[in-house]
């Protein structure tokens, strides 16, 4: 190729006349373009002219085509943390890092949303595009889709085998359920409760002759009650405790209504025996009242004195338990797919989400995939109520599970799946059409809700982020919040979840002027610094009442408080004086004191025609602070001027009180 030398002086080229000098434009030539050069110009010849128009082709060509330095990345949800690392060729702790960034916390294991993979794939280069869920085959497509799991057939009779019974402790707070499961277990577990009372639900298996019993410890308190009834839909037998120097109360009601609608089989345990004011017979009569009728009476309800401290009557307890099971005859299956209930599901350090689960039938075993609610899992791990790893649980077996991919809510049911991509695949469906749900149209105005929306908008509004232990507790809090009544003030929960307190709730709370709220969990040492900074107000609480009374004593405290009226004299006016400072009314006080600095109202045939305060009131020359029932006084009221003969000035003066919810 000829080199032109830039720096040669041009050569002289004749001019035709009428010809016009061509412009100069820049050439541009596209990255990556091949552009032909022109052939090389023989000496004392001008270079031929460059055709612009190849080159415009090429420049209108370029866009069409994706952005050279950008690669298109296809996947299909759900979108693990891990394998979108794999698929940009980076490590995993990368993306969790541009995750973090992003305000999202997640394990390499764990999904994230389609909108977020593709921000992180933005970051490094890449196109994300999300790949349907369908496979082709020629020009049909056939969608890919996962039933969850279809209740098993019904088992012969030589593949069931007797199971162990699962009773439920129910009845009124503080009436002695985990001190008389605390005796069968020769545990102190109500020792380790706050105030005494159990907080959540716990599961514990105990052993009597021979025979196993799994034993449900539900709370008693009021707030409780949702978890009661998970209680009662699992269970075999219902042990209702009743304590014998009080008899049946509320929460002893509300236990004994669970069981019925959950038609299960109730025995009555009448505690605290061994106290002087019991009456073992008054708690038998209340029982009769309600349905209950005790065998010693000739009903078929076990009733049963004991004293759980004693520990009087707790070994016939267990015996009649064991008879009422064998009665009842209960068997399962432990060969087909396991069904479990979850009992309770928490956030646990180092374990990530935890639940424990009671199986109603067939065998789990480490490293079964499984959907349990809208999450699945692969059972990484089994602990049975002793604290130890176990490899397989049959039914009426309560364990607790690792290895889920989110927290399920208690009374979520936990189904063994063929596949862990079958599983992963109906969690991503289920949470799919969770999300669909939230995104629902908003109800639009009409005129029949316009006024209540208006209304609504006025109220003021306690905003809080409520933080719990546990999934049932959790649970139950919310429920009682919500219950507390909302006429005058709205009560907002922004947040609610379980685990310990951390940076993001503070930062949510900042955001939203709200209080965080926490129930037997911690609060981790950043979150506090970065409360005490944010000014955020943290409040914890370990018994649910308390935190209760403290909710709406600050739902109370942003109420305005009401201005009420309190009328303190009436003062007729006899004569109107017309002075240089405008007119001012001659009257006489009939009843009660006229004040300075109260509030008057003009009445005039009964009917108010001016309000506002005291712009003067004196006694002869001579200004006073209040005038009393029986003398006369010159008032004038602001700039009123308009008085008649007989009309009446009536004094009051406005009150504030605080109201109440």
């Amino acid at each position: 190729m000829a080199t032109v030398d830039l720096l040669e002086p041009k050569k002289k080229v004749k001019r035709v006349e009428g010809a016009r000098k061509p412009a100069l434009k820049p050439f541009v030539v596209p990255l990556g373009a091949a552009v032909a050069l022109p052939p090389a110009a023989k000496s004392g010849e001008p270079p031929a002219p460059v055709d612009p128009e190849p080159v415009a082709a090429a420049t209108d060509e370029a866009p069409a085509e994706a952005e050279p330095d950008k690669k298109v990345l296809h996947l299909k949800p759900p979108i693990i943390v891990k394998e979108l690392a794999e698929h940009l060729g980076l490590k995993p702790f990368q993306i969790i890092k541009d995750l973090m960034a992003l305000q999202i916390f997640a394990n390499i294991n764990q999904t994230v949303e389609p909108d977020v993979a593709a921000k992180v794939c933005e970051i490094h280069g890449f196109v994300f595009e999300r790949e349907r869920k369908d496979t082709s085959k020629g020009h049909h497509k056939v969608e890919v889709k996962v039933e969850a799991p279809k209740e098993p057939e019904k088992p012969k009779a030589d593949e069931l085998n007797s199971r162990a019974p699962i009773i439920t402790f129910m009845g009124h707070v503080d009436h002695g359920k985990t001190s008389l499961l605390d005796a069968i277990r020769k545990a102190r577990v109500a020792a380790g409760e706050a105030g005494g009372i159990t907080q959540h639900i716990g599961a514990y298996s105990v052993e009597r002759n021979g025979q196993r019993i799994t034993f449900l410890d539900t709370p008693g308190h009021a707030a409780f009650t949702a978890m009661r009834a998970r209680g009662a839909t699992v269970t075999d037998i219902v042990v209702l405790v009743v304590a014998a120097d009080d008899g049946l109360m509320p929460q002893t009601l509300e236990a004994i209504s669970h069981a019925k609608a959950a038609k299960v089989q109730i025995m009555v345990a009448i505690n605290k025996i061994d106290l002087v004011s019991a009456n073992a017979d008054r708690v038998k009569t209340q029982l009769q009242e309600k349905g209950l009728v005790p065998e010693d009476w000739g009903g078929d309800i076990i009733c049963l004195p004991v004293s759980a401290t004693k520990g009087t009557g707790v070994p016939e307890l267990l015996d009649m338990m064991t008879l009422q099971a064998e009665m009842m005859e209960l068997k399962a299956s432990s060969t087909v797919d396991a069904r479990c209930t979850v009992i309770e599901a928490q956030v646990e350090q180092g374990r990530g989400p935890t639940a424990t689960v009671i199986i109603r039938m067939g065998t789990l075993k480490v490293g079964d995939a499984f959907i349990c609610g809208n999450y699945w899992g692969k059972v990484k791990q089994l602990i049975n109520d002793h604290g130890k790893a176990i490899k397989e649980a049959g039914p009426s077996t309560p364990v607790k599970v690792l290895g889920l991919s989110g927290l399920p809510n208690a009374g979520d049911e936990l189904m063994v799946m063929d596949s862990e991509k079958s599983a992963r695949i109906l969690s991503e469906e289920r949470l799919e059409g969770l999300r669909s749900n939230k995104l629902a149209a908003p109800q639009r105005a009409t005129l029949e809700n316009l006024f209540a929306n208006l209304a609504a908008d006025q109220k003021p509004t306690l905003q809080i982020v409520v933080k719990s232990d546990v999934q049932g507790s959790l649970e139950a809090i919310v429920s009682s919040l919500k219950d507390i009544p909302q006429k005058k003030i709205s009560l907002e929960i922004i947040h609610a979840a379980v685990g310990p307190i951390t940076d993001s709730d503070v930062l949510l709370s900042s955001a939203s002027n709200a209080v965080i709220i926490g129930f037997n969990t911690k609060t981790e040492n950043t979150a506090a610094q970065a409360a005490k900074r944010e000014g955020v107000q943290i409040k914890l609480y370990s018994i649910i009442y308390e935190l209760l009374d403290q909710v709406r004593e600050a739902m109370s405290g942003l109420l305005e408080p009401e201005l009420r009226e309190a009328v303190i004299g009436h003062a007729e006016v006899r004569q109107v004086f017309d002075l240089t400072k405008g007119k001012v009314a001659g009257c006489m006080v009939t009843d009660g004191r006229i004040a300075r600095t109260a509030r008057a109202r003009v009445l005039r045939r009964r009917q108010p025609i001016y309000d506002g305060g005291l712009a003067t009131l004196r006694r002869f020359t001579d200004d006073v602070k209040e005038v009393r029932a029986g003398l006369e006084c010159g008032i004038k009221l602001g700039d009123f001027s308009e008085y008649l003969p007989e009309d009446i000035i009536e004094c009051y003066t406005l009150e504030k009180i605080a109201q109440q919810l």
